[in-house]
C-alpha cells in the first residue's frame, strides 16, 4: 500500500471512488485548513467537499449532502 492519497475519494460504498483499503487507513481531510469529521466524498483536483448535513435523510435513506469549494488537503491521521 502506498502513502500517497488519489485526488477523490469517497465514503459511499455505492460511489465508484470507493477504496474499503484506504478508509481503514484513517483518513483525515482539511478543507480551507480546518480539520473536517464529516466529509462523505472529495476532490483535491476539483477543489471540493461533500459533507454530510446533520442526521437528514434523502427518500433512498442516504444522507443529505452539501458540496463546498475550496482548498482540500488529505491526509493520514496514524503514520504507520
Amino acid at each position: 500500500m502506498t502513502d500517497t492519497l488519489p485526488d477523490r475519494l469517497s465514503s459511499n460504498p455505492n460511489s465508484p471512488h470507493y477504496n474499503e483499503e484506504l478508509l481503514a487507513r484513517d483518513i483525515g481531510v482539511r478543507f480551507k485548513g480546518v480539520d473536517k469529521t464529516n466529509v462523505e466524498e472529495y476532490c483535491v483536483s476539483e477543489g471540493w467537499v461533500r459533507l454530510t448535513a446533520g442526521n437528514a435523510k434523502d427518500r433512498f435513506g442516504n444522507p443529505m449532502t452539501v458540496k463546498l469549494k475550496g482548498e482540500v488537503e488529505p491526509y493520514f491521521r496514524q503514520a504507520e
